[in-house]
């Protein structure tokens, strides 16, 4: 572990790495499961380490570099292909994502980077950054509708 320098919080099937096994990160996901899609395609969830991103079983301080792109959707049925790829939000949905953000700047060294990627698809960003006492950077809206928001924090003092 002590050469893995970035942790993908809940990585599920890894869709937006160019490099899904890359030498210097950590995949981690609550799930490690496999389905088949309607449209017949594979989906495998298979992360490094299974473990819940609201208590991480790494020391603090641990990562250089975080992404946390937890799942954004509460009304995702349990055998949807949409729930199957993304996830879905549990009831206590609110206090996940506090936790979630909470281990994340706790695992993450001082100067580190924490990605954060949102759909606001159900729920929009404005609510979920009520969640955490930190400020984004800086931020990009992208994808066809402008629904997916990434947001760059970085951890001080």
């Amino acid at each position: 572990m002590k050469d893995k320098l970035i942790l993908d919080a809940c990585c599920g099937s890894r869709m937006f790495w160019f490099d899904k096994a890359h030498p210097l990160a950590v995949y981690m996901d609550i799930r490690n499961e496999e389905h088949t899609l309607c449209d017949g395609r594979k989906l495998e969830i298979r992360p490094d380490v299974v473990g819940d991103f609201t208590k991480m079983p790494f020391d603090a301080a641990t990562f250089r570099l975080i992404v946390f792109d937890p799942p954004h959707l509460k009304d995702a049925g349990k055998t949807s292909w949409i729930g199957k790829k993304y996830g879905r939000l549990g009831q206590g949905w609110h206090e996940e994502i506090r936790k979630g953000f909470a281990e994340c700047f706790r695992v993450l060294e001082t100067g580190g980077i924490l990605i954060f990627k949102w759909s606001e698809d159900q729920v929009k960003v404005s609510e979920v950054l009520k969640l955490t006492d930190r400020t984004p950077l800086f931020g990009h809206k992208s994808g066809k509708s402008g629904k997916t928001i990434w947001l760059c924090f970085m951890k001080t003092n």
